[in-house]
């Protein structure tokens, strides 16, 4: 038995470098999303800086452990055994959770998860122990740090309303001050905002990257016999004062004789800063619980008490991490941002919602977001009552944003913000966590730099009548991620206590086993998406400069949704055939897919007609007319799909035997019709079109003899309405497909000439 206490320190070696990969990956959109989405520079330079930040805070890192050591429960009263479930506990459900957020490209907390999740299996623990011992409900108070939980608790929503609001103010007084033309302001403007900027960012990174870690506990004669941290909190407006001055001087000399550009500057000091407090600090997140384990195995191999009876009253004492193992600890993580596909989709996700251009929404609008658009919308012209029109015309052409000419390319990669907002992204996030640092308030790193960026985006107007919505939708869904940390970490880590207190010989090794196999999955099935750039059959946006060129580049998009459209009738039909269930829900799902394709095509309309010449105008007539057309196919698909999962779904009759057989009939001359349509557009043989187009009458003969033959059925044997509704529909939604699908084709066949060449937008990149 004793052995398998070796087996879960080794383990737990194995989890924290797994830990640190999936941590990491989460936590990277803190300090790289501002240098990124402003595009200030490189992303190989900004990788660079971040990756030095991090090594360096690693290394300086504390390597205090007392989050898991003592943070959450008193050690003391548990036993080793009783430890080392909960530490394990906590580390399989940490990696599981962290994954699943980084998977959906949802940014959260590695601080609260870690939290919680002590706190559920500590809670699980002892209410095993109460139980065991007849105690009362009431006893868990004294197992557990009551105070500390409450304490995080309140940071949550502390760091939510506090970051957002004061990002929010900030942003709209720097945008007031220096407008979207901040380039062409005077140098001491710039040098002024410089000195700011960087005395924030310099005392972020003593009170929050220096002030936790081992060296600033020591004495320094230079500093008068004081530890840094003494220093630190008694010199606070003296270290502020002298960096403004330095920093204001250096910016102004930056800017008027090495013409560098204060804001890019700004951005890379404040990449580094980020970086090195959260490797600094948050690094207990990923091997606090390692080592506390490690360190308490160590304690109870020494003392040859068993392991039931060897209560963890060791834990309480302080204990500092080696520095050769914060070194590669900080290597993995280094090494993760710069490899790790996942860490990626979590800062677009944040980026997404601060752009100020459009982006392809990927939140839907809720009661939530609507109602505070509406609340924002209704403040908005309170305020414009209340101030002079004077006034308010001068304020808003500081937030006029300025029009950028573009040459007709196929491709634009435009910085998500401009310097000016991401500089205060970073200038507003080091300030909140210093003070929140100094005051020892549990706020969160993730939850203020995410919500200062959505604050700053609301006050600079990135948040018009075209996105509101869904960006006010996004941020409610990650703050309800969050909460979701909060309870599923504690859940969890209990339920999972509680598994492996009922055996530990047993699931012990199925739940770490388990924990693998989903990790490892889950990183196949990322990886496998992530290659997929574009699937078979998805439907692409058309850039052409004429009718001909139209023609030509839609005409696999075409084909695909006839393949595509073909197979979803098929399915209905064959679904009805066999009243299955699961076949008729997956059709619905792809049907769906497609509609969101053909809407996604609609959506692009008003940029594919800004980039038409003015000669151009019949082009843009001519994919108007098409992407109706196609809508009209997938609305007739839909409404197919959906009535006939209904029917099954709600249990009605099976269609007869001859209405099952008509339909199959009507399905095969619909998929011989469908197939040479797609052969014709695959092909670009546009004048086998007309071959298709002559078959017209034939199929809408084949349609009418079935509705005619149903109506005969249903004055004589018909005895079931739902049946003859669901009939009846099917086929009036065919006729309708049909005729969609016959004027798409008569759209082509009368616009294509073959002796045109096809026109299309020249790509600048490739000449």
């Amino acid at each position: 038995m004793d052995n398998i206490y070796l087996y879960m320190i080794i383990a737990l070696a194995i989890l924290a470098i797994a830990d640190l990969v999936v941590g990491v990956s989460n936590d990277a959109v803190n300090f790289l999303n501002s240098a990124i989405g402003s595009k200030a520079i490189s992303f190989k330079t900004i990788m660079i800086v971040a990756s030095v930040g991090v090594a360096v805070g690693a290394v300086f890192s504390s390597g205090m452990m007392e989050v898991a050591r003592k943070g959450i429960f008193n050690p003391g009263e548990f036993m080793f055994n009783e430890i080392m479930i909960i530490f394990m506990a906590v580390m399989i459900t940490d990696i599981l959770l962290l994954d699943f957020f980084n998977t959906i490209g949802l940014p959260t907390s590695t601080t609260v998860s870690i939290v919680f999740e002590l706190l559920g299996a500590s809670v699980a623990m002892a209410l095993i122990k109460i139980a065991h011992d007849n105690g009362s409900f009431m006893d868990a108070v004294n197992y557990i740090n009551t105070s500390k939980a409450t304490e995080i608790i309140l940071g949550i929503l502390l760091s939510v309303v506090v970051a957002f609001s004061i990002g929010a103010v900030v942003q709209w007084f720097s945008r007031l001050l220096l407008s979207y033309n901040f380039e062409k302001k005077a140098a001491w403007v710039g040098a002024v905002f410089g000195g700011m900027a960087l005395t924030a960012i310099t005392y972020f990174i003593f009170m929050k990257g220096l002030k936790g870690t081992s060296y600033a506990k020591e004495n320094y004669d230079i500093l008068g016999g004081v530890t840094m941290n003494q220093f630190l909190e008694n010199q606070v407006f003296s270290i502020v004062f002298v960096s403004f001055a330095f920093w204001s001087l250096l910016a102004y000399g930056l800017v008027t004789l090495a013409k560098v550009n204060i804001y890019k500057f700004i951005i890379l000091i404040g990449t580094f800063a980020l970086a090195l407090a959260f490797a600094g600090n948050d690094l207990v997140n990923f091997i606090g619980v390692p080592m506390a384990a490690y360190n308490a195995f160590t304690e109870w191999t020494a003392s040859g008490i068993p392991a039931s009876d060897f209560p963890m009253t060791s834990l309480a004492a302080k204990v500092s991490t080696n520095n050769w193992l914060l070194l590669g600890a900080g290597m993995v993580m280094v090494l993760t941002l710069w490899f790790s596909t996942k860490a990626k989709a979590v800062v677009k996700t944040s980026l997404d919602l601060a752009s100020q251009g459009e982006t392809k929404e990927r939140f839907q609008p809720n009661f939530l977001s609507r109602g505070f658009v509406r609340s924002a919308i209704a403040m908005s012209q309170m305020s414009a009552y209340i101030l002079p029109q004077s006034w308010q015309t001068k304020i808003d052409k500081q937030f006029e944003t300025p029009v950028i000419n573009l040459p007709k390319d196929k491709k634009y990669d435009l910085p998500a913000f401009d310097l000016v907002r991401a500089a205060v992204n970073l200038m507003v996030a080091a300030v909140l966590i210093s003070i929140a640092t100094s005051y020892k308030l549990p706020l969160s790193t993730t939850y203020v730099t995410f919500m200062v960026a959505m604050g700053t985006s609301l006050a600079d107007r990135a948040w018009g009548a075209e996105s509101a919505v869904y960006r006010v939708a996004g941020v409610i869904n990650v703050i309800g991620g969050w909460f979701f940390t909060a309870i599923s970490a504690f859940t969890a880590a209990a339920l999972v206590a509680y598994l492996l207190n009922l055996n530990l010989k047993i699931m012990f090794p199925i739940l770490l086993i388990s924990s693998f196999a989903l990790l490892i999955r889950s990183s196949i099935a990322h990886n496998k998406k992530t290659k997929e750039v574009k699937a078979e059959d998805s439907l692409t946006k058309a850039e052409s400069s004429s009718i001909q060129g139209v023609i030509f580049e839609s005409a696999g998009n075409i084909a695909n949704v006839v393949k595509r459209g073909n197979k979803i009738y098929t399915n209905a039909v064959n679904g009805l055939a066999k009243q299955d269930h699961a076949m008729l829900k997956k059709n619905k799902k792809q049907i769906n897919k497609l509609s969101n394709e053909v809407e996604d095509l609609r959506s692009n309309i008003f940029y594919f007609i800004k980039n038409l010449d003015e000669s151009s105008v019949g082009a843009s007539n001519f994919y108007i007319n098409i992407l109706g057309y196609l809508q009209d196919m997938t609305q007739s698909l839909e409404y197919i799909s959906k009535v006939s999962h209904k029917h099954v779904h709600n249990n009605h009759k099976k269609l007869k035997f001859s209405q099952i057989k008509e339909l199959k009939e009507l399905d095969a001359r619909m998929e011989a019709l469908f197939t040479e349509t797609r052969t014709a557009f695959m092909s670009r043989s546009f004048e086998q079109i007309g071959a298709v187009l002559a078959e017209k009458s034939e199929v809408y003969d084949l349609v009418k003899d079935k509705i005619q033959k149903q109506v005969e059925r249903t004055r004589t044997e018909e005895s079931s309405p739902k049946n003859t509704t669901l009939y009846f529909s099917l086929l009036l939604e065919t006729k309708d497909l049909l005729n969609a699908t016959m004027n798409l084709l008569e759209e082509y066949f009368g616009a294509h000439d073959s002796s045109i060449e096809p026109a299309t937008i020249s790509n600048e990149k490739d000449q």
